[in-house]
């Protein structure tokens, strides 16, 4: 299957009860592929009139306790920034893909990875966060849509799904299995209706003195558990490793094979992926660069995850960058490349 129609038929396999979106390349397959089917499962499909209303479709039917999700391209995803903001502040489970194109702007339909920070750093108001997932396969992508909506009910929280035109368009083998729900919190915060009970208040709206501070150190706690508990990552031969490189999604399976290329070539290169993009495994990172290597990111970008991995490595050794944005992707060939100039360099 294609990324896109695989992620939908996991989301539906998931729980998903409710999917909003509006159309917009390279991710249009997954909101045709959701109309059919989810009609044929008796669940809800909209598609709405924009992005804007999809989100807070959105936040409605999370606040009515189900799974619901929606997904979209850069721009798409721009027009849905206020929404999330209002999903973390009120604390409602979601479930949101972006497969992201190249920008700024329209920008055009190729594969780019230009919306980490948005992702990743907050792209709307306040201070929140939410989880990103970073797949690179089609069958990564399968295997983090249950993930995904079982740690948004575990949390409380929006989950995204960092995807790009690349691994939605492109067509692998995929294996569907459907696991037991994980033992969830109940959802007793939800609007269900309050006969026989107190009314449930879903809201981010908190004007007594001091209650969102309250509420935004109750926040805080939450993300440092999720610190705690959440990260996952990926390495690669990098236990002997002088160079690691580093990366996140498609440009990771590329860079994997130029690995392989260098280590025929007898260089000593490693290779770590970020599966989580949020939290960052800045702990493992720390831990590779506490022996002295060179760190190469590789992005479809113009280095933003690149920040992060400074962050993590904290000065203790050298961090460089490789990147082609706007929808330009690297080669093997030209990975190697950088490669094999970091080892003259290392040697002179």
């Amino acid at each position: 299957m294609c990324g896109n129609e695989a992620l939908a038929e996991a989301a539906i396999i998931a729980g998903c009860d409710a999917y909003f979106g509006y159309p917009i390349t390279p991710q249009n397959e997954v909101t045709a592929y959701m109309s059919k089917r989810m009609a044929e499962e008796g669940r809800v499909f909209i598609q709405s009139e924009s992005e804007l209303a999809a989100i807070n479709m959105v936040f409605g039917a999370s606040a009515t306790g189900k799974r619901s999700m929606t997904s979209s391209s850069s721009p798409g995803i721009s027009l849905m920034q206020e929404g999330i903001s209002y999903l973390a502040g009120a604390e409602l489970p979601s479930v949101i893909v972006n497969v992201m194109r190249g920008g700024p702007g329209l920008g055009n339909i190729a594969p780019s990875q230009g919306d980490y920070f948005q992702s990743t750093k907050g792209g709307g108001h306040g201070d929140y966060k939410i989880i990103v997932f970073g797949p690179s396969t089609v069958q990564e992508l399968v295997d983090t849509m249950p993930l995904a909506f079982d740690l948004a009910d575990k949390y409380r929280i929006p989950v995204m799904i960092l995807a790009d035109g690349i691994l939605g368009q492109m067509m692998e083998p995929v294996v569907f299995e459907k696991k037991p729900l994980p033992k969830l919190p109940p959802k007793d915060w939800a609007l269900t209706g309050a006969e026989g009970r107190e009314q449930n208040i879903v809201r981010s709206l908190w004007l007594a003195e001091g209650a969102v501070e309250q509420h935004n150190y109750d926040l805080q706690a939450k993300y440092r558990e999720i610190e705690k508990t959440q990260v996952r990552c990926e390495q690669y031969k990098t236990d002997d490793a002088d160079i690691v490189l580093v990366a996140y999604g498609i440009a990771a399976r590329i860079v994997r094979s130029a690995v392989d290329r260098a280590r025929e070539q007898g260089i000593n290169v490693g290779w770590f992926r970020p599966i989580t993009l949020w939290p960052f495994p800045c702990d493992q990172i720390s831990k590779l660069a506490d022996e002295l290597r060179i760190f190469l990111t590789i992005e479809l970008s113009c280095g933003q995850m690149l920040e992060d991995v400074k962050l993590a490595v904290a000065g203790k050794a050298p961090v460089l960058f490789y990147g082609r944005p706007g929808g330009g992707v690297p080669t093997v060939e030209q990975v190697l490349d950088k490669i094999q100039q970091l080892t003259v360099k290392a040697k002179a």
